[in-house]
């Protein structure tokens, strides 16, 4: 019997841990987004490093590398995103992959390599620029 309330407890807490990086993921991605339609930079980093520096910002709690970032944008008119910030007017993504490895032992065989690939995305179309004369 013990066993199996331990189990189911520490199930519970497996996926309340998951929920969480999940909800912290898909604010972190909206802040990022947020930032980046602004085209503003962070003194010394490029746009792509500026919004990831704004995801990482907005999530504290979570070490997310850069491979776990990708950036894409739609053109006006077009029908493909295309990889990249884009330009004013594009329609710019933020989408991050994040993989979510499991604590409770007897749960990791049901899924692949014990884990759990979170993605969450977040697009905005990316606002005019304006620069200071």
């Amino acid at each position: 019997m013990t066993p199996l309330l331990l189990l189911l407890t520490f199930s519970i807490v497996d996926f309340a841990c998951l929920f969480y990086v999940y909800l912290a993921l898909e604010n972190g991605a909206s802040q990022a987004t947020r930032y980046a339609v602004t085209g503003q930079l962070v003194a010394g980093q490029t746009r792509e490093e500026s919004i990831k520096t704004a995801m990482r910002q907005a999530t504290p709690t979570l070490t997310i590398d850069d491979n776990m970032f990708s950036f894409s944008h739609l053109p006006p008119g077009a029908t493909a995103w295309v990889a990249g910030t884009g330009a004013e007017n594009d329609i710019g993504k933020v989408t991050i992959t994040y993989p979510w490895r499991l604590m409770t032992p007897l749960i990791r065989p049901f899924f692949t390599g014990g884990q759990i690939n979170i993605r969450v995305e977040s697009a905005m179309k990316n606002e005019r620029r304006f620069t200071s004369a």
